[in-house]
């Protein structure tokens, strides 16, 4: 190993671009190296998260992203709509790409560098060009096929429009009285300043497939319906892993000495695929960890964080089989109705992947949403194709 060669990070999306920066501050004295194969950083997305999504030695990198926060977030359903007290956030790939422009160096970030092969000792861009390295994290975002896993998706298109929104300080992250179209659908809507909205019409579906034409006209057809007018500015497409069951050595092989990050890694929430959380956690573990950061260290380091992941996630990945083999395409809206019905503080500890052994036993409490027979044979890992 060269001690003088970087580190090098492949992707500079979500987690590859947070690790880079978090590194960079607590670790200044490695080089790295941030490759990413389009224009910017963090492609064209919004992310958002809960405060307690947060960690805290990550908090002063999150208020750098400059979030638009809302004090508080709806969801709706046919029989039931509530108001919950939970602050709500989001951050535009914009931030993330001005941020890393402003604290990286430039010798420490290329753009449109797009690697063709990696190696543990370093990478080839696919100009024939060669980066020797102390370490590679692969952080280029999911595979176009996922060995050893078993997936759901949750899929949208988004439009965000120069419009006017009737309330600023409350964000809709679930509107279920929609046609249920291929699976759960809903409408998620951030007002994002007084004269901008994002709208984003959203599936938990069987497959990846998304006819992005046919979905924005609905999108503006909805936007239409519920008094949102003016032009649009941009449209942002998201398709998400959401993790039913697999085998974890498949996925990442024991053998493989390659360090992984963000999605590439399975570093994702199992049952909404979101991912900002954990960028945030393992980048802030991985940049403190003290010593040498070398190739055999970040590769063991990043692969038993991933099986400590799959392992505290194994219920995540019950409430989905019960979700998507359980509950009829147009029945799973039930499911989330059932889930909404519990207590804020349960709700947040449920989406940052910190639920207690009595909040498991409540969200399966009550009148069950989905036959006992269909969760049955889902828990047995007996099923077939979904009905419709």
């Amino acid at each position: 190993m060269n001690s003088q060669a970087p580190i090098v990070i492949v992707g500079g999306g979500l987690a590859g671009s947070l690790t880079a920066l978090a590194l960079h501050e607590r670790r200044p004295d490695l080089p790295i190296v941030l490759l990413e194969a389009g224009e910017c950083f963090g492609g064209n997305h919004t992310w958002s998260f809960f405060d307690s999504d947060v960690p805290q030695g990550s908090t002063a990198l999150v208020s750098a992203l400059s979030p638009v926060c809302w004090p508080r977030h709806r969801v709706k359903f046919l029989n039931r709509e509530r108001e919950l007290p939970l602050r709500y956030n989001a951050v535009s790939s914009v931030a993330l790409d001005a941020l890393v422009r402003c604290r990286l160096p430039p010798g420490c970030w290329r753009l449109g560098a797009p690697v063709s092969r990696i190696e543990p000792e370093g990478v080839t861009l696919q100009s024939g060009e060669w980066i020797a390295a102390r370490a590679v994290l692969d952080a280029r975002g999911p595979q176009s096929s996922v060995e050893g896993l078993e997936l759901g998706w949750q899929k949208f298109v988004g439009l965000e429009f120069a419009a006017t929104h009737g309330e600023e300080d409350c964000a809709t992250v679930m509107d279920a009285t929609l046609d249920q179209i291929d699976g759960f659908r809903f409408l998620y809507v951030l007002p994002l300043a007084a004269d901008r909205v994002l709208l984003e019409d959203t599936y938990y579906s069987d497959t990846p497939a998304l006819n992005v034409g046919q979905i924005a006209d609905r999108l503006r057809d909805l936007a239409k319906a519920r008094g949102v007018s003016g032009h649009e500015v941009r449209q942002e497409i998201g398709v998400l892993p959401v993790v039913i069951g697999g085998d974890p050595d498949r996925f990442w092989p024991r053998d493989d000495r390659v360090a992984r990050l963000g999605l590439r890694g399975g570093f994702f929430h199992q049952t909404t695929g979101y991912s900002f959380g954990n960028a945030l956690r393992i980048a802030d573990a991985l940049s403190s960890i003290e010593g040498d950061l070398n190739a055999r260290c970040l590769a063991e380091w990043t692969r038993s964080r991933f099986l400590e992941h799959w392992r505290s996630s194994s219920y995540y990945r019950l409430l989905n089989k019960m979700l998507f083999h359980a509950a009829r395409p147009a029945e799973r809206h039930r499911v989330f109705a059932h889930f909404y019905r519990l207590p804020p503080d349960l709700i947040a500890r449920f989406y940052a992947g910190s639920l207690t052994m009595r909040d498991r036993v409540m969200i399966l409490s009550g009148k069950p949403p989905v036959s006992m027979t269909r969760a049955i044979a889902a828990i047995a890992g007996f099923h077939g194709k979904a009905e419709p």
